[in-house]
């Protein structure tokens, strides 16, 4: 058997079409999964029973299992089971244009980022497409209102996981179901050169992050591992590639932390490194945990670093704090259950 939430609209119509059904039921089947949102097939009241039974019988539905779920100010953190057991995160932040979803797209990460509470465990496994989907509909059943952004920067690398991720990204994006913006999507790498090639070549409209975090291979050296198998001029590179074809701007993720990467010769630094480059820098304040030693920036040291940026005429925004009362880093709450 498989979750149906695997499909995109034309893998269930070529699916129905090979066992001799019509296009046209699929559809169907597709509004009662994404637009009424039922929760079983019995529930599909225009179907017929014979095609109920077959699709019981082929097919299964929701998966995940919400076992904790902490708010705050403008954001919800859920922790979810999956069918093995395991447990994945997504946090959803309410913004004055929408609400916005980060859903994770492996069980841990193997990037071993060493700011990064998800990389401390390492991956188990890739998440399945109807897994990621599953995240977004518990979500939005949960708030009982539609999330119109969704970023794939929680758990996990995205790209790691590129067939799942990108299969996910055509099933939210389907007019006749979800129908979440191609723009109001966001794929965040901590840069698998390669992956962004194949990513570029797709040109999906999908907005690209780079989680940069360093201006200098020194630097991304010592916090990041994947900076040992791509420097960062080759992530440059493949950035003004990616420009090039698409004409889209790219986001520059940059957490601060405190001594580490946060200093007025590393602001400098950052703004010659990405000169003329159609991008924004989001510059991200650390979220402290228990069980790694770096510490956040001061607010000063923010607001300096920040200055730098504007006077030398890169886009910036400091990204609102959220979830001073959750378990805010990445990874935090499902680390917490073991």
């Amino acid at each position: 058997m498989n979750s149906i939430y695997n499909y995109t609209l034309k893998d269930l119509q070529d699916y129905f079409l090979s066992i001799g059904e019509t296009k046209f039921r699929a559809g169907q089947v597709y509004d009662w999964l994404y637009v009424k949102k039922v929760k079983s097939f019995d529930e599909m009241t225009n179907i017929k029973k014979d095609l109920i039974r077959y699709l019981k019988d082929n097919f299964y539905l929701n998966t995940l299992k919400l076992i904790k779920k902490q708010s705050d100010v403008d954001v919800n953190k859920y922790l979810f089971e999956l069918s093995d057991n395991n447990k994945i995160e997504a946090v959803l932040m309410k913004h004055d244009y929408g609400n916005s979803l980060c859903v994770s797209t492996e069980v841990g990460c193997n990037m071993g980022c060493r700011f990064c509470e998800s990389g401390r465990l390492k991956r188990v496994r890739k998440l399945f497409s109807y897994e990621l989907v599953e995240q977004l509909l518990q979500v939005e059943e949960d708030i009982n209102e539609r999330v119109s952004h969704v970023v794939l920067m929680g758990i996990g690398e995205p790209f790691d996981n590129y067939s799942n991720v990108m299969n996910f990204i055509n099933i939210i994006n389907e007019p006749k179901g979800i129908n979440i913006g191609i723009r109001h999507i966001t794929v965040s790498t901590c840069g698998i050169v390669p992956k962004i090639k194949e990513f570029t070549k797709e040109k999906t409209g999908v907005n690209l992050a780079i989680s940069l975090h360093a201006p200098t291979d020194e630097i991304r050296d010592k916090i990041m591992p994947i900076n040992k198998a791509y420097k960062i001029d080759e992530i440059i590179s493949c950035v003004k590639e990616y420009i090039k074809e698409t004409n889209r701007r790219v986001t520059f993720e940059y957490i601060l932390l405190d001594k580490v990467n946060d200093s007025k010769e590393c602001a400098l630094q950052l703004c010659k490194l990405l000169k003329d480059i159609n991008c924004y820098v989001n510059l991200i304040p650390y979220n402290e945990t228990s069980h790694i030693e770096f510490k956040a920036s001061k607010k000063v040291t923010i607001n300096e670093f920040y200055d730098i940026l504007k006077k030398n005429n890169i886009n910036v925004t400091i990204r609102r704090e959220f979830g001073s009362k959750v378990s805010a880093a990445c990874g935090q709450l499902r680390s917490e259950q073991r």
